[in-house]
């Protein structure tokens, strides 16, 4: 029986606020947004009344779980200190997640800068942990490995399906996660459609090119915005990692969303990442955000596994001309300043966008092609550097144009 979110909202108006008024009508609901019975919202009110309101937010989650047709909820409280108000008494920033809940009732408390926020309960400020010893790996999975970018436009998430195709073809068993909430496009580039299956309270993943992929764009529609704040993307993310059946794969791919905020903090507490590839273009202003990028894993003690330089020259179709579009050699320079290890170039190539759009990708598609093997190089380096040695710069095989 499917559910719909207009009988997910009359279920709501049962719900009180504080104040007495039915919650539907106190304006601090967002949209309700419903997915194959999985239902998801946030409730946003003002800093200072944060410890009233979840009861209410307690009570919204039970009310939409006992909806006829819904599987699970994520449920979302957060707090804002309004302009001019007093802080709020957590002294954290004016957005301070408060409380999610997701799947089965669990609670993961939201994060302020100046410390811990359950229910509106406050407590001094701690020092932040090693995430490394506070996280938890996945059963069955052996490397997770993260493949970000400072900056969105550079071709990360296509760089990390064929990252994870080329580790395949190293005889490896791969899965590939698309946590990027807003804008998942692993879904189109694997060329995968549809719902996965739910067994027991674990999803299945889906499968394409003989990997096993799961992304937020398999549970909405390809046009829906998800206008979700930080705790939503946290609990959502989390759910995808520890609430699919992964098992048994070697590495764990993760096309993480572009930027250095929740969902890589997320990331870095939630699972012992193994190591981030970072994606980047050659020119200046990307490579301004690649440093902020490596930066932040290196703050929590995740190894950066090397550089990438996406689109790093453009060879013309007809006549075999290269053109540095963005110029060239950009990222290897700064993966030599700081130290992290460079994995190779990739051009800027028809061939890879084109395969990329039909859900085709060219490692899959067009093995022996030069693309492919760039990826498959990239790859090999990246395995290199997880089994303890280092990856070394190789250049990239030149490819040839027929005009």
């Amino acid at each position: 029986m499917a559910v719909s979110a207009d009988e997910v909202k009359a279920r709501l108006a049962q719900v009180s606020a504080p104040d007495g008024r039915p919650v539907t009508e106190a304006g601090v609901l967002s949209d309700v947004l419903v997915s194959d019975g999985k239902v998801y919202l946030s409730i946003t009110v003002d800093a200072r009344e944060a410890q009233a309101w979840e009861p209410v937010r307690a009570a919204v989650e039970r009310t939409v779980r006992a909806t006829p047709g819904v599987t699970s909820a994520l449920v979302a409280l957060t707090a804002e200190r309004k302009a001019g108000a007093a802080p709020a008494p957590t002294g954290g920033s004016s957005t301070t997640p408060v409380r999610v809940s997701g799947q089965g009732g669990h609670s993961h408390a939201g994060h302020s800068h100046a410390g811990h926020s359950h229910a509106g309960h406050t407590h001094a400020p701690q020092p932040p942990a090693d995430p490394q010893k506070e996280s938890r790996g996945l059963p069955g999975v052996g490397a997770i490995i993260a493949v970000a970018s400072g900056k969105g436009g550079v071709g990360k998430s296509t760089l990390a399906a064929n990252l994870a195709l080329g580790l395949s073809s190293l005889g490896l068993k791969v899965g590939l996660l698309d946590a990027d909430i807003y804008g998942p496009s692993v879904p189109r580039l694997m060329g995968l459609k549809g719902k996965p299956d739910v067994e027991g309270r674990m999803l299945q993943p889906m499968s394409s090119w003989g990997l096993k992929v799961m992304s937020i764009g398999f549970l909405v529609e390809e046009e829906t915005p998800m206008i979700w704040r930080g705790p939503m993307v946290m609990s959502a993310i989390s759910q995808m990692l520890k609430e699919v059946n992964w098992a048994p794969l070697d590495i764990l791919v993760v096309d993480m969303p572009p930027g250095t905020g929740d969902a890589q903090l997320t990331m870095a507490q939630q699972v012992p990442l193994a190591g981030a590839v970072i994606v980047s273009t050659p020119q200046d202003l990307a490579l301004i955000d690649a440093r902020r990028g490596i930066a932040m894993f290196q703050k929590v003690n995740v190894p950066v596994l090397g550089v990438v330089e996406n689109m790093s020259y453009f060879l013309c179709p007809h006549c075999g001309t290269r053109s540095d579009v963005f110029g060239h050699g950009g990222a290897r320079h700064e993966a030599q300043r700081l130290g992290v290890p460079f994995l190779g170039e990739v051009p800027l190539q028809m061939a890879i966008r084109e395969t990329s759009d039909a859900g085709r990708p060219i490692v899959a598609t067009q093995p022996e092609s030069p693309e492919a093997q760039i990826y498959r190089d990239i790859a090999a380096a990246v395995r290199t550097t997880l089994a303890g040695g280092r990856a070394t710069a190789r250049p990239a095989p030149r490819i040839v144009v027929e005009s």
